[in-house]
């Protein structure tokens, strides 16, 4: 038998422990969470509207502003380009042997004006609300719409298979070390933006040009987009025409494995 401090009902009851609750910890948490996501915020907008697409539009501005003066770099570049082979010249002490090997070397290399015969190839978007033209193909993506940056590569391409001399794309010699890209619907050459409809000349036998132009299996399959969508091309007999040489710069940048 237990005595009385341990019978029930008897005397004063002990206090009893409090309980761990863990919704408690659980909604502080959260609490703070939500706090360090509002500070982020604010940090991030510095009291401006961060739901709008307004940093959208200062990168576009950004983008386009660089590529003006890429495109004024390389004009100034070009007339130094002339002034020192203009000098060089004068005090030049070479045959006229190591002239013309000289010469050859830079209409090879597109950094000389090139005069000739010349074919031009212009693609486009096709329009927004372009429908399937032709039974049993589907309703367009928007992706199918737009000019990408192999439809642009097959050209060229095509167009160095064929024998071209010397290509043009917009308003830029293309060199060996050009490199076509796309970014969404706008093109990237040599540091300068460009949007559609993008035009591209070669200079050479116009038949051969067109030929191989026919000829290339990615450009037979952007016809089938051009037939159904409504892509944009069109290629045209140029006469004579005169391509600018390549006036950018001609320095190889690569990457150096870390020491």
């Amino acid at each position: 038998m237990s005595n009385s401090a341990d019978s029930p009902g008897t005397g004063s009851s002990p206090a009893r422990p409090r309980r761990f609750r863990p919704v408690r910890v659980l909604t502080a948490a959260v609490f703070a969470l939500a706090g360090l996501i509002f500070f982020m915020s604010f940090d991030t907008a510095k009291g401006t509207n961060i739901r709008t697409d307004a940093s959208l539009l200062k990168l576009s501005d950004l983008i386009h502003e660089r590529s003006r003066k890429n495109g004024e770099l390389d004009e100034s570049n070009a007339a130094l380009r002339a002034d020192i082979e203009s000098l060089a010249e004068r005090d030049d002490k070479s045959t006229k042997e190591e002239d013309d090997k000289l010469a050859a070397l830079e209409e090879r290399t597109g950094t000389q004006e090139l005069k000739g015969e010349a074919i031009s190839v212009t693609l486009d978007d096709a329009p927004p609300d372009a429908t399937a033209k032709l039974p049993g193909y589907p309703e367009p993506q928007p992706d199918y719409l737009v000019i990408h940056q192999q439809d642009l590569q097959a050209v060229v391409n095509a167009l160095w298979q064929g024998g071209a001399e010397g290509i043009k794309v917009m308003d830029q010699r293309l060199i060996s070390t050009s490199a076509v890209r796309c970014v969404g619907n706008t093109l990237i050459l040599q540091g300068r933006v460009y949007s559609p409809p993008y035009k591209i000349q070669a200079v050479g036998e116009p038949a051969r040009l067109k030929r191989a132009l026919a000829q290339a299996p990615a450009i037979q399959n952007y016809m089938v987009y051009v037939n159904v969508y409504g892509l944009g091309w069109n290629v045209e007999d140029e006469g004579t025409v005169t391509l600018p040489g390549y006036s950018g710069a001609v320095d190889l940048h690569y990457a150096r494995p870390v020491e």
